[in-house]
């Protein structure tokens, strides 16, 4: 279980929750219920550090709660 922070919101736009990562870049999942978009998430944060370990790209370290959000 990785630890960052995971914004969610409602999209109107998309009919959907929306789940931002915001300590990695373009990592964005969606589902039709929260526990969907939640589960979705930990899926794409996986894939998103499996990719960058691939790409031997830098993984950033959890930060906790951020400022902005």
């Amino acid at each position: 279980m990785y630890k960052y922070e995971i914004i969610i919101y409602w999209s109107n736009e998309d009919n959907a929750f929306i789940a931002e990562v915001p300590e990695l870049p373009g990592c964005i999942a969606d589902g039709q219920t929260y526990e969907e978009v939640l589960k979705n998430v930990q899926t794409i944060i996986e894939e998103w550090i499996e990719t960058a370990k691939t790409l031997n790209r830098e993984i950033p370290q959890p930060k906790g709660k951020l400022l902005y959000a």
